[in-house]
């Protein structure tokens, strides 16, 4: 069973930058897997923010956050991360981690069954 964890959430100011994680463990060996952030603001639906494939390190962004956040994994692809840059109001969010395994195709369009408790990212302007 993937078990996921974040940190690093807190407050910046817009046009500050932030990095949270997410350390995961219970991965089977060997196998590759979709890394995910996710975020919810108060009162909006879920949006997909960022993906990466655990073995090819294929990232994906939503629009709204392409050339500012940058996904990646650590060496052993245990521990994933969201770099944020130039961060703006509309940021404002808890941030979720997500996992699924892979199985082919692309790591945007699939249905992430393990997820992080989230953190919370707070963007005053």
């Amino acid at each position: 069973q993937v078990q996921l964890v974040e940190s690093g959430g807190g407050s910046v100011q817009a046009g500050g930058s932030l990095d949270i994680s997410c350390a995961g463990s219970g991965y089977t060996y060997n196998r590759i897997y979709c890394m995910a952030w996710f975020r919810q603001a108060p009162g909006q639906p879920r949006e997909r923010v960022a993906t990466i494939n655990t073995d090819g390190r294929v990232q994906a962004y939503s629009d709204s956050v392409k050339g500012r956040f940058a996904i990646y994994l650590d060496k052993p692809g245990k521990t994933v991360y969201l770099h944020m840059n130039n961060l703006k109001s509309e940021d404002t969010a808890e941030y979720y981690c997500a996992a699924a395994r892979y199985s082919g195709g692309k790591c945007w369009e699939y249905e992430y069954v393990y997820w992080g408790q989230g953190t919370q990212v707070t963007v005053s302007s």
